[in-house]
């Protein structure tokens, strides 16, 4: 018997020492629900990076609304003027509050963020610092869509979307392959405040376009999809001790 032939032989056994058996879950497409019992239009938040009058992350986030709205979503925009500095106030700041429900009621989101010294914006990241992890029983983000754009002063940088990726995943959210970055915003858009025809347009609406879809095929599934091993171990864990103590 050759080793590859011991080794594939020792893989295959089910033998799992470190592992409580009885926790484990295994993979089942039959556990998915299907996407056809929500019948409502995905809902997407949009989040922008910056309170200036003409702020070009907004007018991006604005027309990246119009889209989502044509492609059957129904969007929400949260005005971050006004947000205090993460712990300044008390969590129940009509802002704060505001952000926060608009987090629980999302399926999907958009984040937009002006570069600023090669990072997002301080008015963006308030807004992410003040969404805990979790609220009660329920984590605000966790099993969301997302996608991710920026706008840069100068030549294009990927530096903030790389960022917001990062976030997007400490968030615990499937954050989509497709991303905009629009360089020399304050040549991309017109008096009004619309996008002008580009390339840089058309990604955008390649990045709206991959969101709903996203949003549609994960909608409903987020709770079997982001149901991890570690915490149902924990969960069993906390709820024998507190039944073994309830006996003594």
């Amino acid at each position: 018997m050759t080793d590859i032939t011991q080794h594939t032989e020792q893989l295959s056994a089910t033998d799992l020492p470190n592992a409580d058996e009885q926790l484990l879950d295994i993979p089942n497409i039959d556990k998915l629900k299907a996407a056809a019992q929500l019948t409502h239009k995905p809902r997407i938040l949009l989040l922008y990076g910056s309170n200036r009058e003409r702020s070009f992350s907004r007018l991006l986030t604005e027309e990246a609304a119009r889209l989502l709205e044509h492609f059957g979503a129904e969007t929400r925009i949260f005005n971050p003027s006004g947000l205090p500095l993460a712990d300044d106030v008390p969590d129940d700041h009509p802002k704060v509050a505001e952000l926060r429900e608009l987090m629980v009621w999302s399926e999907g989101q958009v984040w937009c963020s002006p570069e600023r010294h090669g990072a997002m914006s301080g008015v963006f990241k308030t807004q992410i610092d003040w969404v805990p992890l979790a609220m009660g029983a329920v984590r605000p983000t966790q099993g969301k869509t997302l996608a991710v754009m920026q706008v840069c002063g100068g030549s294009q940088s990927f530096n903030v979307v790389n960022q917001l990726r990062v976030l997007g995943r400490w968030m615990r959210m499937f954050t989509i392959p497709n991303q905009s970055s629009v360089p020399k915003a304050f040549l991309e858009f017109d008096e009004a405040g619309r996008m002008k025809p580009s390339a840089f347009y058309d990604r955008v609406v390649d990045v709206m376009e991959e969101l709903v879809k996203f949003t549609l095929l994960l909608r409903g599934q987020s709770e079997y999809l982001v149901d991890r091993y570690s915490e149902r171990k924990e969960s069993a864990e906390v709820l024998s001790a507190r039944v073994n103590q309830r006996a003594i």
